[in-house]
């Protein structure tokens, strides 16, 4: 892709964020409408379901009337009612906008993580940015205006992410190819680790760059141009870069488990909703 294409690439996407809201508010839409949205237990004043008596349950949170219809003891659980914060980070970087297909990696980073933000909200969560530029809110016009800051593309070849805004306490959402600096990547979990802040690594790449079907004479360059490399026989490179990423997702996988996060890797050309489910499920076993 050249230069001229990859900024108007990152313009179109920033101009049209309503079409962007519109794709995730569908996506969140089958999310649910396939029955993967599920309420849980905890802190309320809510009735939500009796539970099978367990080892190490108080005995106090027996509910004896049930209990006596039968053999077995129950506890009752009340409906989750205390909000919980999310920050999210959607790389828009230069590397980011690389697409082999119809969908760019910044794009189905930003459609997924927007149409998680929604499902959030509707479960009465507060979401924002971890740039500091959207504090965590509820509701809908807080959804538009993260559709709006996931849209925006930046001039940097690779992302990382801003560490001077995590919560204490907090979720965070991070959404890359993951191809720059990782010591910066490591500081920014780090940090947020320290804050008691609890999060996922979700890796977006394109099937290109997980098949590598180069060979013969290629020239490759980085989205931003910082990187040039020509190789005579690009199909010599396949084995080593399969390696390189391989080391690079094994490195990603150990700093999110070191912490205590989860780490996952999406592909553009698979369904959105795979990832989405993925995100759902790794942040509701964390709220």
């Amino acid at each position: 892709m050249t230069h001229q294409k990859l900024l108007n690439a990152g313009l179109e996407l920033a101009e049209g964020w309503p079409q962007l809201l519109a794709q995730a508010q569908s996506l969140a839409n089958s999310f649910i409408a396939g029955g993967h949205g599920r309420r849980r237990a905890g802190v309320g004043d809510t009735f939500w379901q009796f539970r099978p008596a367990q080892q190490g349950d108080n005995l106090r949170d027996i509910d004896w009337r049930r209990t006596a219809r039968g053999d077995d003891k129950f506890v009752r659980q009340n409906e989750w009612q205390a909000a919980q914060s999310i920050q999210f980070w959607v790389d828009g970087s230069a590397s980011m906008q690389f697409f082999s297909s119809a969908e760019s990696k910044h794009y189905r980073a930003a459609c997924v993580s927007l149409a998680l933000a929604i499902l959030l909200t509707n479960a009465g969560e507060r979401v924002g940015t971890v740039d500091g530029k959207l504090p965590t809110k509820q509701g809908r016009i807080q959804v538009e205006e993260m559709a709006k800051q996931f849209s925006l593309p930046t001039k940097d070849d690779f992302g990382s992410p801003e560490i001077d805004y995590f919560q204490s306490q907090s979720l965070a959402v991070f959404v890359s190819d993951f191809f720059g600096d990782i010591t910066l990547l490591e500081k920014a979990v780090t940090a947020a680790a320290n804050l008691g802040v609890s999060g996922v690594l979700l890796m977006i790449l394109d099937p290109e760059e997980i098949s590598f079907p180069f060979s013969g004479r290629t020239v490759f360059e980085s989205m931003a141009g910082e990187i040039r490399h020509e190789s005579q026989q690009a199909g010599g490179l396949k084995s080593k870069y399969q390696t390189i990423l391989k080391n690079r997702q094994a490195i990603l996988r150990a700093l999110a488990k070191s912490v205590g996060w989860q780490f996952h890797c999406d592909t553009t050309g698979s369904s959105p909703a795979d990832a989405l489910i993925w995100l759902h499920r790794a942040l509701e076993h964390r709220r």
